[in-house]
């Protein structure tokens, strides 16, 4: 049996495999944070989830009391907004997140993939498919696995550059840009681990600089059940909300009808009332049946917003 959450303890639902909540749990271990562990099926259907993101059904969700935060960009910015010691985010660092997101990732699926697809069960296959609306082709990731290990090559000799004269791409602590850059050092390393030592050989920095990402650790977290997390959030209220933008761009403004999706996969449509909207963040409020009222908060960069 698993002790409750207090009001401000952060509930990662998570699973072990996932690069992007290896992010989250590396951000957990630089700040030295305690947090609690949800973890949630890879496929669907995610029946504790659902519930909390509206039919966001992507890995990892931060869930704060009734406050749920979708995609790592707006879980790593409410993380370090919540415990500012010591300072991660630095100069660049969110240029660098998207890139680590998007362009790096993309290569990493497609030399993981292209190195374990025979491996993969027809239900993830499926699953994938779905989240994706692309077909999972094993035959065209064989295909691309060997023009894009030289792709992730020359991505991971980036990191070896910025590893000139410092430990870490931030400098002498590591920073947004080194736990961003690692989520694929980390994946690649742990799906495929001879493809991994090929293409890490002659980059002495980055292998050593893995090291010193790992040694970080996941910070101190205890397991928590999806029931617990759910009951968490019917038990308490979300937060006051961050201020809005009078002059956004979208023309919208707080209580209108609005959906939100992603811009890249996933797009299931989350619906809901606008609270809150900046440069910096969307966030809306769902009537969640049971649960009661919860706030769902969402990054402005890669995700579209529009009236329902």
């Amino acid at each position: 049996m698993t002790t409750p959450a207090s009001s401000g303890e952060l509930i990662l639902h998570h699973y072990e495999t996932s690069p992007f909540s290896e992010k989250v749990r590396v951000m957990m271990g630089v700040k030295g944070l305690s947090w609690r562990s949800v973890i949630q099926p890879v496929i669907m259907p995610k029946p504790e989830l659902i519930p909390l993101t509206g039919g966001y059904r992507r890995i990892p969700v931060l869930q704060i009391g009734a406050d749920i935060y979708c995609d790592t960009q707006v879980i790593l910015a409410e993380i370090d907004a919540r415990h500012r010691k010591p300072a991660v985010i630095k100069g660049a660092d969110w240029a660098v997140n998207l890139w680590a997101d998007r362009l790096f990732f993309q290569v990493s699926v497609a030399v993981v993939f292209g190195e374990t697809a025979d491996k993969v069960p027809a239900s993830f296959v499926a699953d994938r498919e779905n989240l994706s609306g692309r077909p999972f082709d094993v035959a065209a990731m064989k295909a691309a696995a060997g023009p894009m290990k030289a792709q992730w090559r020359a991505h991971a000799s980036w990191i070896e550059q910025g590893l000139a004269s410092n430990d870490f791409l931030g400098g002498s602590t590591p920073s947004l840009a080194d736990i961003s850059a690692y989520m694929n050092v980390w994946w690649l390393g742990q799906a495929a681990p001879g493809a991994f030592a090929a293409l890490l050989e002659g980059l002495p920095k980055t292998m050593g600089w893995r090291e010193r990402m790992k040694a970080l650790g996941h910070g101190r977290f205890r397991e928590m059940t999806g029931a617990g997390a759910l009951e968490v959030a019917r038990t308490l209220t979300p937060t006051k909300p961050l201020a809005s933008d009078p002059a956004d761009p979208s023309g919208l403004a707080p209580g209108v009808a609005v959906t939100v999706r992603a811009d890249d996969y996933g797009r299931d449509p989350i619906e809901g009332r606008l609270v809150a909207i900046n440069a910096d963040r969307i966030t809306i409020a769902r009537d969640a049946g049971e649960l009661d009222q919860i706030h769902v908060h969402f990054p402005r960069v890669s995700y579209a917003l529009s009236a329902a």
